[in-house]
């Protein structure tokens, strides 16, 4: 660890300047397996926000979002291939702060953030296998190594940390060793312990405290949800569909479950604190969709990323953001597809959908990685036509078999 002086000078951005002139006021009619109804519910208003990164990216990079939940009112948004962190008033003014100031320096990759109980805002560097706290102006005040240790290797490896969370202590800090299928911690006197999953191959994406006090994490390729204890113990859960590519994680509001977004699968499921999982295929506006990420609004509706899959981009078609009613905690297996699930079509195309959070002002805000966008969905509204989508199943509900890892005791 080590304490910098380095203070980064942001490049700021009025407002009026970069919010989006492309509207979108309501909804476009899309397919549901299940059919669909016009439905007089109040629409949303989605404006863009387009970061001027310089030297832009044709494939884009802009991925997590995240506020300070203790009264915090600015986003921090990281720009993992710009080596940036935006931060984004609720006005729509923009700061960028460049994280590496030399051009010849190697790239750091500033992927996961989130602040902790005390307002400390906690950061990723993916491509140089770093956790760092950063600054109200993102200097960085304190830095760690979660490189792996290697005796027969000429370096040391690094795990390339990619999804960070806080812990129910609100200072342990955790994240998901993505190149070497690991999960990692530091603790607030700043040790870091590593603990191993079962598949090395796993690539672990996104991890989030639960309401049990353990901490939960996405297995993009191990097709499965970890649940890993504050003294390291790891369970694993697998996913009933096959290959389904775990993404996003989240705590069920009020409840004892975490909802997950199934990439490839294109559900949500949700997971109970012993692992029994229930998956619902959500309805898709065409065939070539996937999902993202996902939140609960303060009224526990669920939110998904709906979006054009770039690997399968034929036929094209818009991207939505997806609003699930919050009948989708308590189903009935017979009413579940009477659950209302209203698509939000967003003006631009190609977004690769990444994040999605609500904001202080009541708002869903969103990260649109390819496009490298800012997104804010205004859910009430004062036009009267949108497609409300009866189309919910339920597709599995399994009590998974569980695989045990006990934490190393030195």
């Amino acid at each position: 660890m080590y304490q910098s002086l380095m203070l980064i000078k942001p490049t700021v951005y009025p407002r009026r300047s970069l919010w989006s002139l492309g509207i979108r006021l309501g909804l476009i009619a899309a397919v549901a397996t299940g059919g669909y109804a016009l439905a007089r519910v109040p629409p949303g208003t989605i404006f863009e926000l387009a970061i001027p990164y310089p030297d832009k990216l044709s494939s884009g990079s802009t991925h997590e979002i995240t506020y300070n939940q203790n009264g915090g009112d600015v986003f921090w948004v990281t720009g993992q291939n710009y080596d940036t962190l935006v931060k984004v008033g609720l006005n729509g003014a923009l700061s960028l702060y460049p994280l590496r100031t030399d051009s010849g320096s190697p790239p750091m990759g500033p992927h996961g953030i989130a602040f902790d109980a005390k307002g400390q805002l906690w950061l990723t560097l993916e491509y140089e296998g770093k956790i760092v706290r950063v600054g109200s102006n993102a200097e960085i005040l304190a830095e760690y190594d979660v490189s792996l240790d290697c005796s027969s290797c000429p370096e040391k490896i690094n795990t390339h940390p990619h999804g960070l969370g806080i812990g129910s202590d609100g200072q342990t800090v955790w994240y998901t060793g993505k190149a070497t299928g690991t999960v990692g911690k530091i603790t607030p006197d700043g040790k870091v312990h590593t603990y191993p999953l079962s598949i090395v191959g796993s690539v672990p994406i996104y991890i989030k405290a639960g309401p049990d006090g353990n901490m939960w994490v996405t297995e993009l390729v191990g097709n499965a949800i970890a649940r890993v204890t504050p003294d390291g113990k790891v369970t694993e859960f697998p996913i009933p569909t096959y290959n389904s590519r775990p993404i996003a994680i989240v705590p069920e509001p009020g409840g004892q479950a975490m909802w997950f977004t199934e990439e490839a699968g294109n559900n949500v499921g949700r997971i109970d604190m012993n692992g029994k999982i229930m998956e619902f295929a959500v309805p898709k506006s065409q065939k070539n969709v996937i999902l993202a990420g996902l939140t609960f609004d303060d009224q526990k509706n669920l939110w998904v990323q709906q979006y054009i899959d770039p690997h399968n981009p034929n036929p094209p078609g818009p991207d939505y953001i997806i609003k699930i009613d919050r009948a989708i905690l308590t189903p009935n297996v017979s009413d579940v597809a009477k659950i209302a699930v209203v698509f939000y079509q967003v003006p631009t195309r190609n977004t690769v959908m990444h994040r999605i959070i609500q904001g202080p002002d009541g708002n869903m805000w969103f990260t649109e990685l390819a496009a490298d966008k800012v997104g804010k969905l205004i859910p009430s509204g004062f036009y009267e036509h949108q497609t409300l989508i009866h189309g919910l199943t339920i597709i599995h509900q399994s009590q998974a078999g569980a695989k045990s890892i006990p934490p190393d005791t030195d």
